[in-house]
């Protein structure tokens, strides 16, 4: 779905930027700890929304796999 986002290796900022324009986090630049140009996010309203909505999904698909699985075994 739309709504899925894929990371792969050298895409992170690509897809922080694609969280940004859904509005589901904001950045800001700031001076790190280390004095070092730094950009910072955080989680909207929206975007934590969203990450409910993300988490309640995956609980259920996991209990579904649990359920498929079985009982672990010793």
């Amino acid at each position: 779905s739309a709504d899925v986002l894929t990371i792969e290796e050298g895409s992170l900022y690509p897809a922080l930027q694609r969280l940004e324009e859904r509005g589901w986090i904001d950045a800001e630049w700031g001076v790190s700890d280390n004095n070092r140009k730094a950009r910072f996010y955080t989680l909207t309203k929206e975007g934590r929304k969203q990450l409910t909505a993300q988490a309640r999904q995956w609980r259920r698909l996991a209990a579904v796999i649990g359920d498929i699985l079985g009982p672990e075994e010793a």
